[in-house]
């Protein structure tokens, strides 16, 4: 990757509605080069998918609760198990296995309190757990989908990379 796919990446976390000739317009290529440049990200899986952002607010989800879980077991098909049931439930918009004093956290949006209850009801009887601590946020203060791209991943074409790309 160059530095033309690193702002291509930019505008696409920004807005990824511009067409292709808008795309190519900023980055100083041609659509054709431009549409091949992002046909190989996304074959690559660096561009894993394109999607409207919505307001969670807006649809009825006002709130989001964190999810600290202290496994019951730590053999693989315990997690297997339990990884399987959270990634069902679709309340849960984020799940990462921790290191530290916790192993799981969740990110659970829910509309209120009464749909949490259910959801928390759901989650302790899925497994075997040691504790679950939940922690409810009062207010958003940022919220980005937008990656930072970082220089040193990303060669740059006038220091002898060869490209095929129109300019």
């Amino acid at each position: 990757m160059d530095e033309v796919d690193q702002k291509l990446l930019m505008l696409l976390q920004q807005d990824a509605t511009l067409s292709i000739a808008q795309l190519a317009d900023q980055v100083g290529l041609s659509s054709t080069p431009c549409w091949k440049r992002i046909q190989k990200l996304e074959a690559a899986g660096v561009i894993t998918g394109r999607v409207a952002l919505l307001d969670p607010a807006r649809i009825g989800l006002g709130l989001t609760v964190f999810v600290a879980v202290e496994a019951g077991d730590h053999t693989p098909e315990w997690l297997g198990n339990f990884a399987a049931a959270v990634s069902a439930m679709p309340e849960v918009m984020e799940f990462y296995r921790m290191a530290g004093e916790i192993d799981y956290m969740l990110r659970v949006v829910v509309a209120d309190m009464t749909e949490f209850d259910a959801f928390y009801k759901r989650l302790i009887s899925s497994a075997s757990l040691k504790n679950v601590t939940s922690r409810f946020a009062m207010e958003r203060m940022k919220q980005t989908t937008a990656y930072p791209l970082h220089s040193s991943v990303f060669r740059d074409r006038r220091q002898g990379g060869e490209s095929d790309d129109e300019e």
